[in-house]
């Protein structure tokens, strides 16, 4: 990975923090996991920059790395929003409309499952289950929980989040 210097020759702080949790985990037996969800803390999600130094640092093969950043849902290969959205799409969700509520989510914020606004502000993701079937159709704004929605409901949602 590049250092990044800044205009007065320090080094880039989120590059920094990168290499004191490779440091941290680098003569740990199954230490790839743990650095990753550090990693990802730190920037938001892993670009292959971020994993070539993950890779170099702790002399694992990048295709390796690769491999389990994509296996597991939880790592991300794209930025996601301040507000990360995920709606549910596990059966009892889908029955209750949350195709619907999907959709209205995409007109809404003018992106896709798997992208980001271009402020970054939001994110929107589907995911199989939320655990919340009682509430169906549910959706998470971050740990921020929704049941029962239509939507209808949409609009109200994301407007309490648009001034924070």
């Amino acid at each position: 990975m590049s250092t990044n210097n800044c205009c007065c020759g320090c080094v880039d702080e989120k590059e920094q923090k990168l290499q004191e949790i490779i440091t941290k985990y680098k003569d740990t037996r199954g230490a790839l996991i743990p650095v990753l969800h550090e990693a990802q803390e730190v920037y938001g999600y892993l670009p292959v920059e971020v994993q070539k130094a993950i890779s170099e640092g702790l002399n694992i093969p990048l295709t390796e790395i690769y491999g389990v950043v994509t296996f597991y849902t939880q790592f991300s290969l794209k930025p996601k929003g301040r507000f990360k959205i995920n709606v549910c799409m596990g059966t009892a969700c889908y029955v209750k409309g949350s195709g619907l509520v999907l959709d209205k989510l995409k007109e809404k914020l003018g992106i896709d499952v798997g992208e980001c606004t271009d402020d970054g502000k939001y994110s929107l993701d589907a995911c199989r289950c939320i655990g919340a079937c009682g509430l169906a159709p549910v959706i998470m704004v971050n740990d921020d929980v929704y049941g029962r929605l239509e939507a209808d409901d949409i609009e109200g949602v994301i407007q309490k989040y648009k001034d924070l």
